[in-house]
Protein backbone atom coordinates (compact mmCIF):
# COMPACT_ATOMS: atom_id res chain seq x y z
CA UNK A 1 0.00 0.00 0.00
CA UNK A 2 1.66 3.23 -1.18
CA UNK A 3 2.24 6.00 1.83
CA UNK A 4 3.79 9.40 2.16
CA UNK A 5 6.82 8.71 3.89
CA UNK A 6 8.28 12.17 3.88
CA UNK A 7 8.41 15.00 6.93
CA UNK A 8 5.16 15.55 7.99
CA UNK A 9 6.21 18.90 9.27
CA UNK A 10 6.80 20.03 5.53
CA UNK A 11 2.96 19.23 4.58
CA UNK A 12 1.93 22.22 7.01
CA UNK A 13 4.04 24.41 5.94
CA UNK A 14 3.31 23.99 2.11
CA UNK A 15 -0.34 23.92 3.08
CA UNK A 16 0.29 27.44 5.24
CA UNK A 17 -1.91 26.23 8.28
CA UNK A 18 -1.00 23.81 10.96
CA UNK A 19 -2.84 19.92 10.29
CA UNK A 20 -2.04 18.94 13.29
CA UNK A 21 -0.30 15.57 11.79
CA UNK A 22 1.94 14.88 14.87
CA UNK A 23 -0.23 14.54 17.35
CA UNK A 24 1.17 16.75 21.03
CA UNK A 25 4.42 17.50 18.75
CA UNK A 26 2.29 20.00 17.30
CA UNK A 27 0.77 21.79 20.59
CA UNK A 28 4.60 22.05 21.59
CA UNK A 29 7.70 24.57 20.94
CA UNK A 30 8.91 21.65 18.71
CA UNK A 31 6.04 22.40 16.09
CA UNK A 32 7.95 23.22 12.84
CA UNK A 33 5.25 25.25 11.67
CA UNK A 34 5.64 27.14 14.07
CA UNK A 35 9.22 27.91 13.93
CA UNK A 36 9.24 28.40 10.20
CA UNK A 37 6.10 29.61 9.04
CA UNK A 38 6.78 29.70 5.50
CA UNK A 39 7.00 27.33 2.30
CA UNK A 40 9.56 24.86 2.31
CA UNK A 41 12.20 26.02 -0.21
CA UNK A 42 14.89 28.26 -1.28
CA UNK A 43 11.54 30.82 -2.18
CA UNK A 44 9.47 29.78 0.66
CA UNK A 45 9.55 33.20 2.23
CA UNK A 46 8.78 35.33 -1.00
CA UNK A 47 5.47 36.52 -2.33
CA UNK A 48 3.56 33.73 -4.06
CA UNK A 49 0.54 35.02 -6.03
CA UNK A 50 -2.23 31.92 -6.28
CA UNK A 51 -4.24 31.68 -9.45
CA UNK A 52 -8.23 30.51 -9.23
CA UNK A 53 -6.56 26.63 -10.02
CA UNK A 54 -4.06 26.93 -7.87
CA UNK A 55 -6.38 27.27 -4.74
CA UNK A 56 -8.16 24.72 -5.53
CA UNK A 57 -5.67 22.51 -5.70
CA UNK A 58 -4.37 23.59 -2.09
CA UNK A 59 -7.31 23.13 -0.88
CA UNK A 60 -7.44 19.07 -2.50
CA UNK A 61 -3.97 18.51 -1.09
CA UNK A 62 -4.74 20.19 2.73
CA UNK A 63 -7.70 17.79 3.35
CA UNK A 64 -6.17 14.85 1.42
CA UNK A 65 -2.75 15.03 3.75
CA UNK A 66 -5.14 15.99 6.69
CA UNK A 67 -6.45 12.31 5.96
CA UNK A 68 -3.43 10.51 5.03
CA UNK A 69 -5.21 9.67 1.84
CA UNK A 70 -3.45 9.26 -1.50
CA UNK A 71 -4.74 10.59 -4.52
CA UNK A 72 -6.31 7.68 -6.29
CA UNK A 73 -8.30 6.36 -3.35
CA UNK A 74 -9.06 10.93 -2.57
CA UNK A 75 -10.75 10.95 -5.81
CA UNK A 76 -12.74 7.94 -5.38
CA UNK A 77 -14.46 8.93 -2.04
CA UNK A 78 -15.29 12.10 -4.72
CA UNK A 79 -16.81 10.08 -7.12
CA UNK A 80 -18.87 8.09 -4.70
CA UNK A 81 -19.69 11.20 -3.01
CA UNK A 82 -21.18 13.09 -6.11
CA UNK A 83 -23.09 9.47 -6.79
CA UNK A 84 -24.92 10.17 -3.84
CA UNK A 85 -28.04 11.85 -2.69
CA UNK A 86 -27.29 15.30 -1.30
CA UNK A 87 -24.44 17.75 -1.36
CA UNK A 88 -21.53 16.53 -2.83
CA UNK A 89 -19.14 18.50 -0.90
CA UNK A 90 -20.96 17.78 2.38
CA UNK A 91 -20.86 14.18 1.32
CA UNK A 92 -17.45 13.83 0.61
CA UNK A 93 -16.65 15.29 3.89
CA UNK A 94 -18.61 12.84 6.04
CA UNK A 95 -17.54 9.79 4.40
CA UNK A 96 -13.60 10.82 5.19
CA UNK A 97 -14.68 11.53 8.53
CA UNK A 98 -16.34 7.72 8.46
CA UNK A 99 -12.93 6.30 7.88
CA UNK A 100 -12.32 3.70 10.95
CA UNK A 101 -8.76 5.35 11.15
CA UNK A 102 -10.17 8.69 11.88
CA UNK A 103 -12.85 7.49 14.23
CA UNK A 104 -10.22 5.87 16.02
CA UNK A 105 -8.13 9.42 16.59
CA UNK A 106 -11.34 10.94 16.68
CA UNK A 107 -12.49 9.03 19.67
CA UNK A 108 -8.78 9.91 21.93
CA UNK A 109 -7.33 6.10 21.28
CA UNK A 110 -4.51 7.67 19.22
CA UNK A 111 -2.29 11.06 19.69
CA UNK A 112 -2.88 11.24 15.08
CA UNK A 113 -4.74 9.91 12.08
CA UNK A 114 -1.47 8.12 11.45
CA UNK A 115 -1.11 6.69 14.60
CA UNK A 116 -4.17 5.76 14.72
CA UNK A 117 -3.69 3.52 10.99
CA UNK A 118 -0.84 2.11 12.38
CA UNK A 119 -2.68 0.68 15.43
CA UNK A 120 -5.69 -0.24 12.97
CA UNK A 121 -2.93 -2.32 10.42
CA UNK A 122 -1.54 -3.83 13.60
CA UNK A 123 -4.36 -5.16 14.90
CA UNK A 124 -5.13 -3.50 17.89
CA UNK A 125 -8.57 -2.61 17.03
CA UNK A 126 -11.73 -4.09 17.25
CA UNK A 127 -15.07 -3.22 15.58
CA UNK A 128 -18.20 -4.31 16.99
CA UNK A 129 -16.24 -6.99 18.75
CA UNK A 130 -14.27 -8.14 15.39
CA UNK A 131 -10.55 -7.27 14.62
CA UNK A 132 -10.67 -5.21 11.80
CA UNK A 133 -7.09 -4.06 10.13
CA UNK A 134 -8.38 -1.88 7.54
CA UNK A 135 -7.80 1.76 7.59
CA UNK A 136 -10.44 2.63 5.15
CA UNK A 137 -13.26 0.51 6.76
CA UNK A 138 -16.49 2.32 6.50
CA UNK A 139 -18.05 2.71 10.11
CA UNK A 140 -21.73 3.20 10.45
CA UNK A 141 -24.19 4.47 13.11
CA UNK A 142 -24.15 2.43 16.34
CA UNK A 143 -20.77 0.22 15.46
CA UNK A 144 -19.06 -0.10 18.34
CA UNK A 145 -15.02 0.81 18.40
CA UNK A 146 -12.90 -1.05 20.97
CA UNK A 147 -8.96 -1.28 21.61
CA UNK A 148 -7.99 -4.96 21.88
CA UNK A 149 -7.92 -6.00 25.78
CA UNK A 150 -4.38 -7.19 25.68
CA UNK A 151 -3.30 -4.06 23.52
CA UNK A 152 -4.90 -1.63 26.19
CA UNK A 153 -2.22 -2.38 28.83
CA UNK A 154 0.37 -1.38 26.76
CA UNK A 155 2.66 1.49 27.35
CA UNK A 156 1.69 3.64 24.54
CA UNK A 157 -2.32 3.14 25.28
CA UNK A 158 -2.05 4.00 28.83
CA UNK A 159 0.24 6.90 27.62
CA UNK A 160 -2.66 7.86 24.98
CA UNK A 161 -5.66 7.12 27.54
CA UNK A 162 -3.95 9.35 30.24
CA UNK A 163 -2.90 12.16 27.99
CA UNK A 164 -6.12 12.45 26.68
CA UNK A 165 -8.09 12.21 29.67
CA UNK A 166 -10.05 15.59 29.27
CA UNK A 167 -10.47 14.67 25.77
CA UNK A 168 -13.56 16.37 24.10
CA UNK A 169 -15.19 13.59 21.53
CA UNK A 170 -17.58 14.76 18.63
CA UNK A 171 -21.06 15.00 19.43
CA UNK A 172 -21.78 12.06 17.23
CA UNK A 173 -19.50 9.94 19.01
CA UNK A 174 -19.27 8.40 22.26
CA UNK A 175 -16.42 7.22 23.90
CA UNK A 176 -14.78 5.98 27.03
CA UNK A 177 -11.42 6.29 27.54
CA UNK A 178 -11.28 3.78 31.03
CA UNK A 179 -13.41 1.23 28.58
CA UNK A 180 -10.91 1.93 25.43
CA UNK A 181 -14.55 1.92 23.45
CA UNK A 182 -16.71 3.62 21.70
CA UNK A 183 -19.71 4.43 20.03
CA UNK A 184 -20.92 5.83 17.13
CA UNK A 185 -24.05 7.59 17.98
CA UNK A 186 -25.06 9.04 14.83
CA UNK A 187 -23.21 10.56 11.18
CA UNK A 188 -21.58 13.12 11.20
CA UNK A 189 -22.89 16.71 10.18
CA UNK A 190 -21.16 18.94 7.87
CA UNK A 191 -20.78 21.23 11.20
CA UNK A 192 -19.09 18.32 13.15
CA UNK A 193 -15.90 19.13 10.81
CA UNK A 194 -13.80 21.31 13.27
CA UNK A 195 -11.20 22.50 10.81
CA UNK A 196 -11.15 25.21 8.32
CA UNK A 197 -12.00 23.80 4.87
CA UNK A 198 -13.79 25.29 1.87
CA UNK A 199 -14.86 21.61 0.23
CA UNK A 200 -16.69 24.00 -2.84
CA UNK A 201 -13.01 24.41 -4.04
CA UNK A 202 -12.29 20.90 -4.25
CA UNK A 203 -15.81 19.95 -5.63
CA UNK A 204 -14.22 22.81 -8.54
CA UNK A 205 -11.12 20.73 -8.83
CA UNK A 206 -12.67 17.51 -9.90
CA UNK A 207 -15.20 19.29 -11.88
CA UNK A 208 -12.69 20.86 -13.71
Amino acid sequence: MARYTGSVCKLCRREGEKLYLKGARCYSDKCSFDRRPYVPGEHGQGRQKVSEYGSQLREKQKVRRIYGIMENQFRNYFEKAENENGVTGENFLQLLERRLDNIVYRMGFASSRSEARQFVLHGHIKVNGRKVDIPSYEIDVDDVISVKDSSRKSKRFKEIFEYNADFATQEWLNSDLEKAEGTVVALPEREDIDYPVEEHLIVEYYSR
